[in-house]
């Protein structure tokens, strides 16, 4: 419901494009820009399995001058963002297209804000707000997971300090977003597991999420009545359409949420995991989430009730005390029913660690400040121990 004096805003790029076979518009959407030189930032995954010639190509035969970068391999740091940077002001790109999953998307964006700018260094730092930007960005995701091609952040790790840390700017919001559910037909069965429960991670901590508004909700509650259908079709049996279009919904509308109304002390847990140990950010999520919530669904227990509601996991309108239990066993098989590991001691974490993780963790206010429930050093360690061991 609306609250009086509440005030609601969603932003989106400036062309959302959705469906199969829409990678088909990009050259007219190219055509619209006064430009002949694109840098073109992926991965060495895609470019092994020639995705990324594929789009070189079409830029090509379209008559515009095509430079790629590809030197991307697992999670996004500051060093890279500053060495793509660097190689696109030489290339002299005139408009970015960011072609991969959050890693690249947020790479491309981030490239495209701050190529222009004659110190790029403070707005790394975090010490300065990217006010502007004048380079063009388009951005076509591969994965279904991030939303990074309807947010206005960009996630990279930190590594002087060993964390994740993000930059936020509307000048991050590319211009032009084409969601072709065809492109993730190339995402592994382990990407597309991670990546998937990452989407269902920013649906719910958007949904309960401290600045959620009933716009933001709308978009949340849509991902996860759509999760939970398909994350199974489309990691198990990765060639169905249909549950590779689903997933694609889901990662965008919870992008949308998440974009607009922020995540909370899942991500904020996850980030050490990434910085660290260089944890893929869509297994961390989905490992810490019902551990996380284990604790801090006692302040919403509401709000889980709608959720369990989304998940069919029962009616609880009458019983929302009982809505977290339900979520967090659900969550917890989701992870073994996925592949997926469900304890911190399987991905090598030094149970020694902890105390420092916590420690990291309980300094990311901008996501525990977002969080309906108080979580200091003391109770965030607890946590990373409970998912140490295990339930």
């Amino acid at each position: 419901m609306f609250i009086p004096g509440q005030v609601s805003e969603i932003r989106l790029p400036k062309v959302l494009r959705f469906g199969t076979q829409t990678l088909q518009t990009l050259i007219p959407e190219l055509k619209l820009y006064p430009v002949k030189r694109i840098g073109l930032i992926s991965d060495k995954g895609l470019e092994r399995a020639g995705v990324v010639e594929q789009i070189a190509a079409m830029l090509r035969e379209a008559e515009f001058e095509v430079t790629t970068f590809t030197d991307i391999a697992g999670e996004p740091t500051f060093p890279l963002l500053a060495r793509t940077i660097r190689f696109m002001q030489e290339a002299k790109a005139e408009l970015i297209v960011g072609l991969g999953g959050g890693t690249a998307m947020d790479t491309a964006k981030a490239t495209a804000a701050l190529m222009d700018k004659e110190d790029p260094q403070p707005y790394m730092a975090g010490t300065a707000v990217i006010p502007n930007r004048t380079i063009p960005c388009v951005v076509l995701p591969t994965t279904s997971g991030t939303g990074s091609e309807v947010t206005y952040n960009a996630i990279f790790g930190d590594e002087a300090t060993e964390v994740k840390r993000g930059i936020v700017s509307h000048a991050l919001l590319p211009d032009v977003a084409i969601v072709d559910p065809l492109l993730t037909l190339s995402c592994p069965p382990k990407v597309t597991a991670a990546s998937g429960v990452d989407a269902f991670t920013h649906a719910i901590e958007s949904y309960i999420a401290v600045r959620a508004t009933p716009l933001t909700r709308m978009y949340a509650e849509q991902a996860m009545k759509l999760f939970a259908p398909n994350i199974a079709k489309a990691v198990h049996f990765g060639s169905n359409i249909e549950g590779r279009v689903g997933m694609s919904m889901v990662s965008l509308l919870a992008g949308i949420a998440l974009g607009n109304a922020g995540v909370g002390a899942v991500h904020a847990l996850a980030y050490p995991l990434g910085g660290k140990y260089h944890i893929e950010h869509g297994v961390a999520n989905a490992l810490l989430m019902p551990y996380v919530f284990d604790v801090t669904a006692a302040t919403c227990t509401e709000a889980f009730a709608d959720v369990a509601g989304f998940l069919q996991l029962g009616d609880y309108a009458h019983r929302p005390h009982e809505a977290p239990q339900a979520v967090v066993q659900y969550l917890y098989g989701l992870l073994r029913t996925l592949d997926l590991p469900s304890t911190l001691r399987e991905l090598g974490v030094d149970e020694a660690a902890l105390p420092l993780m916590a420690q990291q963790a309980s300094k990311i206010d901008r996501l525990l400040n977002n969080t309906p429930y108080r979580l200091n050093e003391q109770k965030i360690l607890g946590i990373y121990r409970k998912a140490y061991t295990g339930f």
